[in-house]
């Protein structure tokens, strides 16, 4: 049978001494790692991760950054500096549960406001032996908190209490309900049980089987917290069969080793206070442990080195969180890539496949050749003043500046073109993604506004370049000195059909009678002019030249998506470096050797 106010377990005589703690073995030649400064570096690598893309696991990642920090400033990092500091139970539970009318009557004063307004404790309230004071006043532990004496409403302070009646070596902090409606006081619960060296959970006979609470001990149980628990409010009549089925509970939850006190239903005095037949037994459970050093520092042990394993799972969980961030902006740039790699290839197919030789390009080209234009120009007794006064009487420019226009426009119209299906369909690929659609603006969905005039200006260098390439490269270099620059021009049209007549350009109709045929007329004029070898040589690199202009031009276009992605600072090594300083951070504990590998042995328990 479960006594009142005792452990509803075995007997509560002190611990046996605990064997000497444990070490890893160190690797002759290894320094030995310094946990302090390993949780340093795990620290900087954790703020340093940042979520800027939009995705559904940015949220719970920053969300585990926030509580991984906390936990390292609120407990970790200073409690490894006063590994002998007092003991910190906090005394946590749900709405109505009487944590603050508990806490009153284990220092047998009043000391954090109870009553049925909730909820009832709002800004956390710490109690100590006067002699542990000043531990918790300079404010290494829970560091964000402001010391106060006064009691209050704000939840980032923190009211001190010295209490004469509790023995030095313990102090008690009594924390917002789990359960709160207030969410702010729900989050300061949590940060405040993620500091306890133990956990006091308290519960009643009507709420013990809540779903909240028993989400935070399955929390505080993977975290390696020490947990205590006390059963309230509990009639005589029910007692066993409630602690048995709550010790049953606590079993299937793997926490069956847990001290469980039943309290039973009583009134309090007129302090507020509950009768000492109702505490005394958990008090002196409490001051059984404050004053054996030896069972306290394997309490504070035993929760450093869980809170220090769980590390490893809740860096894991961010670093997923990068990964995700990393992939995703991958995944947003191959996606631009594969655009603006299929518009390359039309373009490439455009030049290749004879499609520019057709419609007003041919028309010219055959009234360029078919008029005699070609062959006169290259005459060197024919100069620009002849084909000026043409141009004056006809009212109309020479062929050969129309087979230019011609071809001009047709490139340009194939470049634009191709740019306005890659951006959409890089614009419809982000719109799919989660992350890209964040990143969208509106004018990504077409080419940039001055694109046809860059398409141009395109066109008109490589135009120039092919002109620039027959006069340094054709292969009679007398012949081009004697024709000058006009006939150069008639040749560089003349290389720039060349390059769009390819093998796989097959005229149909019309074509086949004089454009296929002008086309090779053109052709023969230049091998008779550079030889045939020279004249496949010329249109080669005049096409390379051109593919890789219009490449540049479309890898511009393609960077509007690019800048964005790079612009969102997605840091692709920081999963790695958050896994690295993880892993150094469960080396250094290993070596620190907090625990033994004897089972934790509490006053009651006589494990």
């Amino acid at each position: 049978m479960t006594t009142q106010g005792e452990p509803a377990g075995p007997s509560t005589a002190l611990p046996p001494t605990q064997p000497a703690p444990r070490s890893a073995s160190k690797t002759p030649g290894q320094a030995e790692p310094d946990l302090p400064a390993a949780l340093g570096e795990l620290r900087a690598a954790a703020e340093g991760v940042t979520f800027p893309l939009v995705l559904p696991s940015a949220q719970e990642a920053t969300r585990s950054i926030r509580s991984l920090v906390g936990q390292l400033d609120d407990y970790l990092l200073p409690r490894l500096a006063r590994l002998d500091a007092p003991l910190l139970v906090v005394v946590g539970g749900s709405t109505g549960a009487g944590k603050s009318t508990l806490v009153n009557s284990l220092v047998r004063a009043r000391v954090s406001a109870s009553g049925v307004l909730r909820p009832t404790t709002r800004a956390p309230v710490l109690v100590c032996s006067p002699a542990d004071s000043t531990w918790f006043r300079q404010g290494d532990l829970l560091p964000g908190l402001t010391r106060t004496n006064q009691p209050g409403t704000d939840p980032h302070t923190l009211q001190l209490v010295a209490a004469p009646a509790l023995t030095p070596g313990l102090a008690f902090l009594d924390a917002p309900d789990i359960d709160s409606v207030v969410d702010a006081n729900r989050a300061l619960a949590a940060q405040l049980l993620a500091a306890a060296d133990l956990w006091l959970f308290v519960t009643t006979a009507a709420r013990y089987a809540d779903a909240v609470p028993w989400e935070l001990l399955r929390t505080a149980r993977e975290r390696g917290t020490v947990i205590a628990l006390v059963l309230d409010r509990v009639p005589a009549a029910a007692a066993d069969e409630i602690a048995q089925h709550l010790a049953e509970m606590l079993a299937e939850h793997d926490l069956g080793t847990a001290p469980l006190f039943v309290l039973p239903e009583t009134t309090v005095d007129g302090q507020g206070l509950l009768p000492e037949r109702a505490v005394g037994g958990l008090r002196g459970w409490f001051d059984q442990l404050a004053a054996d050093g030896q069972a306290r520092g394997a309490v504070v042990r035993q929760t450093l080195d869980g809170a220090l394993a769980a590390l490893g799972p809740a860096v894991g969980r961010i670093a997923a969180g990068a990964d995700d961030q990393s992939r995703a902006a991958a995944t947003l740039d191959e996606r631009v890539a594969a655009a603006y790699r299929q518009a390359r290839r039309t373009v490439e197919q455009g030049v290749r496949d004879g499609r520019l030789l057709r419609g007003e390009v041919l028309a010219r080209w055959q009234e360029f050749v078919g008029t005699g234009e070609l062959f006169r120009t290259l005459e060197a007794r024919i100069g620009r003043l002849r084909d000026r006064v043409v141009a004056a009487v006809t009212g109309r420019p020479a062929p050969g500046r129309e087979l230019q226009t011609a071809i001009e426009s047709q490139l340009v119209t194939l470049l634009c073109g191709v740019a306005a299906d890659a951006a959409e369909a890089a614009y419809t690929g982000w719109q799919a993604h989660p992350a890209g659609a964040g990143l969208l603006d509106p004018s990504l969905a077409r080419p940039a506004a001055d694109f046809p005039d860059r398409a141009e200006r395109l066109v008109r260098e490589w135009q120039r370049g092919v002109l620039e390439l027959v006069r340094t490269e054709g292969g009679d270099r007398r012949f081009i000195a004697r024709t000058a620059a006009y006939a150069v021009n008639a040749m560089g049209l003349a290389v720039t059909i060349a390059v769009f007549a390819s093998t796989a350009f097959i005229p149909t109709g019309l074509e086949v009678a004089t454009g296929a045929g002008t086309t090779v007329a053109g052709q023969v004029v230049l091998q008779a002019i550079f030889g045939d070898q020279a004249v496949r040589n010329l249109a080669a690199r005049a096409r390379v030249e051109l593919l890789n202009r219009a490449a540049e031009l479309l890898d511009a276009e393609a960077q509007r998506f690019h800048g964005r992605t790079a612009a969102a600072g997605v840091d692709g090594a920081a999963a790695q470096r958050l896994r690295t300083a993880a892993a150094d951070v469960e080396r250094a504990r290993q070596h620190a050797g907090l625990t033994t590998d004897a089972p934790l042995t509490l006053p009651g328990d006589d494990r």
